[in-house]
């Protein structure tokens, strides 16, 4: 077994050149520059000092750089996970102190073992339980919530809430408390924000600026407004006016040790942990596949757990909580030309020397300004057309989207994901358990067989086959069986009866006495059972049965050689003739 597989950086390492090197270092330094005021903004999102979010955006992006698979992934706190950061932990200790910050590197210990388990086992494949209208709708409420918390900041008052009404109702109600010089502040930082992430950008080019540079500088507008906030406060001394600021944040490196592992916090944490795992791999994949396939890279997604889960341990083990890959920086980075996981580990130390150097600098920076960077970053979030969309496409996942966005909205996050993950698995039991089947006829001139009710089609009175769309199993066998008894009785004059399955990749147990059921039932009424298109390893397993032996009648390759057998008179006669009789089957 080769250690590349665990250690992916032996491999791209031993490729690495000089033109790769001044790659990374050019897209670290821009997502350095997007990540300084981002990494600030979720660690108060999150309920914590601000210099925590610099602390998870350091070690863990080393770890990252060692034991991921994606070469443009960029690793840190991101909008969603912050959130439920705070949810997770405001169970546990009261936000501001030390206990709070204790419990969300005890949170991020968790996550990473829970990550490095399912990775270490490649069980990889049960985030596929949390289905895309369910992650979609979750982060859409998430976004909404997020940016309903941060108003407060934005106006200069004080709320509370743990869900949507409950904050807007607060806000209500302290509206008139609202400190204009702050509002005067929030409304221009996210004013300007908004202006720099649609308009800036042509701006330069229309000036002739090249389009680098103009990227590079719409990249850095939040860091701009951090520092033209910060003149601005010092300036006309607005912290002693009012003006909520970030106030002393810890000048150094985050000091290593490990996390509070007391059984009475881990098992008030451990469910969240889950949760947060599973929502930031998911998130994390979606992103590093994507980037790769415009490459036409590849990421190994069991090997992803692994990544994530070293970061995460990483972020416990020095100051900080969980993270995961941030769509934003990741296509920052990507677009900024990082050629391998070492930008990420260049963007670290970039941080470092951030929080060595720059944090006296942040003193004066207004919340509110954080807060509006918030706001603006998640309203990308946001995707009302999805809802749309998936109303159009499938009812089942309109209801699934908009039970999660509702639920996460009115009762929280984790609250939220468990209602659309428990609904997607009901809505999926449902449907599997009534396959979709049809009668199907002969298209005339062909071998194809289609549906009776949506083609014109030849059939015999005499035999009817049935095309079942889904494989069998103890939830839908029942079914089946009434199926096949309705149409049985429907058709007093058929003689054979053709089970089609085509699309049946599986029978278990349950299924298997079914179909002997229905084979003595079939016999009993005077009519014979038949199998048609039966896949390989579908047949390997029947063999090993006695339902073969007690098959009243035969196996047929395909369909069309089921009715030459059975129903000839509809095939073309010798003269070219087609034989068409009446009656449905």
């Amino acid at each position: 077994m080769k250690l590349s597989r665990y250690l992916p950086i032996l491999e791209w390492g031993r490729q690495y050149d000089g033109e790769t090197l001044s790659n990374d270092l050019l897209a670290a330094v821009i997502v350095t520059i997007m990540l300084i005021p981002q990494s600030l903004a979720y660690a108060l999102l999150a309920g914590l000092p601000a210099e925590v979010g610099l602390y998870a955006s350091i070690l863990p992006l080393v770890a990252y750089a060692i034991f991921g698979t994606s070469r443009t992934l960029a690793v840190g706190p991101v909008a969603v996970v912050s959130l439920m950061t705070a949810a997770a932990v405001g169970n546990v200790a009261e936000a501001g102190s030390m206990g709070y910050v204790a419990a969300a590197a005890s949170l991020a210990f968790l996550s990473g073992l829970f990550l490095l388990l399912l990775g270490i086992f490649r069980l990889g494949f049960l985030a596929n339980f949390l289905s895309h209208p369910v992650i979609s709708g979750f982060i859409t409420a998430s976004g909404i919530l997020i940016a309903a918390s941060q108003v407060k900041h934005v106006l200069g008052i004080s709320t509370n809430g743990h869900n949507l009404l409950e904050l807007v109702v607060s806000l209500i109600t302290h509206i008139g408390e609202t400190h204009l010089i702050t509002l005067a502040i929030g409304a221009a930082t996210l004013i300007f924000l908004l202006w720099v992430r649609t308009g800036l950008k042509p701006a330069l080019k229309a000036l002739g600026v090249p389009a680098r540079l103009a990227d590079v500088t719409t990249k850095a507008g939040p860091i701009l407004a951090v520092a033209v906030s910060i003149g601005v406060v010092v300036l006309f001394d607005l912290e002693a006016a009012g003006v909520a600021v970030v106030g002393d944040v810890p000048q150094g490196l985050p000091a290593f040790a490990l996390p509070n592992l007391e059984p009475s916090v881990l098992s008030l944490l451990v469910n969240s942990a889950m949760l947060i795992s599973i929502i930031g791999f998911v998130e994390s994949v979606s992103v590093g596949q994507t980037l790769a396939a415009k490459r036409r890279q590849r990421i190994d997604p069991d090997q992803e757990l692994i990544g994530l889960g070293a970061s995460n341990i990483a972020a416990s083990v020095s100051g900080g909580y969980p993270v995961t890959g941030g769509f934003a920086r990741s296509v920052v980075n990507f677009d900024a030309g990082a050629q391998t996981p070492a930008a990420g580990a260049f963007t670290a130390i970039g941080i470092a020397i951030a929080t060595l150097f720059l944090t006296p600098l942040l003193y004066n920076l207004p919340v509110a300004v954080l807060a509006a960077t918030i706001i603006v970053a998640v309203l990308s979030l946001v995707d009302f057309g999805a809802l749309m969309r998936a109303r159009r496409y499938a009812l089942s996942d309109f209801a699934a989207m908009l039970t999660t966005i509702v639920i996460t909205l009115v009762m929280g996050v984790e609250t939220g994901v468990m209602a659309g993950v428990v609904l997607s698995l009901g809505i999926f039991l449902y449907q599997t358990s009534k396959p979709h089947s049809a009668v199907v006829g002969l298209v005339a001139g062909t071998e194809h067989f289609r549906n009776i009710d949506r083609h014109d089609v030849l059939t015999s009175p005499h035999v009817l086959t049935l095309r079942v769309d889904r494989s069998l199993f103890f939830g839908n066998s029942r079914f089946l069986e009434d199926r096949v008894y309705a149409l049985v009785a429907d058709h007093p004059q058929i003689k054979h009866f053709i089970l089609m399955c085509p699309a049946v990749n599986t029978i278990d147990l349950s299924a298997l006495e079914s179909l002997e059921a229905i084979n003595q039932r079939l016999s009993d009424s005077g009519v014979t059972l038949h199998l048609s298109e039966v896949k390989g390893p579908v047949m390997d397993r029947l063999q090993r049965t006695h339902f073969l032996d007690a098959l009243t009648g035969q196996i047929f390759l395909s369909q069309y050689a089921a009715i030459s057998a059975l129903a000839p008179e509809i095939l073309p006669r010798p003269g070219g003739d087609q034989g068409r009789f009446d009656g449905q089957g």
